[in-house]
């Protein structure tokens, strides 16, 4: 069975329009925020890809009007799925930007969770964008991702990930964060909380993402060091073993 869906979100962004527009339209910007390592070709009928450990989509350019108008949509599959994405930016009169984010396309199979997860996951990568423009402006990210063991239950995964990072089951926004990984301190604030799927750290050098559904977590960071990407992933995925070890 299929099912068309279409969302809509809002969000007011403390940054210019061209500073939304590099977030949103770059393949550096995009991975300073959202999911994987990213690439954009910058025009209509251009090409986009995600890559992440195992998984790569691409998608076609469908709407390229600078600053203001971005639209990038998948093929479909053998079953009609798809998704297509666009982003209408408008600056504010007296600064700061309206970014409206419409995510549509056709959903098949266990379409009801797949909705419901995204109706939940979109709001969050935005609030995750708007921390990168307001505390990383200018700068650009490494993305990392990591995945942990299996989990009886997310219930589970979700104890282990807190305790870990030094923090209650009932962690809320502006909690402290304080671990050890690989010998290096990290210190930050928790800065987006939907327990139990999805922890937001922010340090003075990276925008933590735990992201977890049933009983898997992985990462995805974004992290504004000279890193290497294959090196950070390796630790992280050493340090999610050893929490559920």
């Amino acid at each position: 069975m299929s099912h068309e869906f279409r969302l809509t979100h809002d969000v007011d962004l403390q940054a210019t329009p061209e500073e939304v527009w590099e977030a949103i339209a770059t393949g550096p910007g995009v991975d300073s925020w959202f999911m994987g390592k990213n690439e954009i070709e910058p025009r209509e009928g251009g090409r986009t890809s995600m890559t992440m450990p195992g998984f790569t989509g691409e998608a076609t350019v469908t709407a390229w009007e600078p600053p203001h108008r971005f639209g990038y949509r998948s093929e479909p599959g053998e079953d009609g799925a798809f998704m297509a994405f666009e982003y209408l930016v408008e600056g504010r009169d007296g600064g700061g930007t309206a970014l409206r984010f419409v995510h549509s396309g056709v959903l098949t199979g266990d379409w009801e969770a797949e909705y419901d997860a995204l109706r939940k996951g979109n709001p969050l990568y935005l609030r995750t964008l708007a921390r990168y423009l307001e505390h990383f402006p200018g700068r650009t990210a490494v993305p990392v991702a990591a995945f942990g063991p299996q989990q009886p239950d997310q219930d589970l995964v979700w104890a282990g990930l807190t305790r870990a990072v030094g923090l209650s089951e009932q962690v809320r926004e502006g909690d402290k964060v304080h671990f050890t990984i690989a010998g290096q301190t990290v210190d930050g604030v928790v800065d987006t909380v939907l327990a139990p799927g999805f922890l937001g750290v922010r340090t003075d050098d990276a925008l933590l993402r735990f992201v977890g559904g049933d009983g898997v977590i992985m990462t995805g960071h974004h992290i504004f060091a000279d890193v290497d990407q294959a090196d950070a992933e390796r630790i992280w995925g050493a340090w999610l073993a050893s929490v559920y070890a």
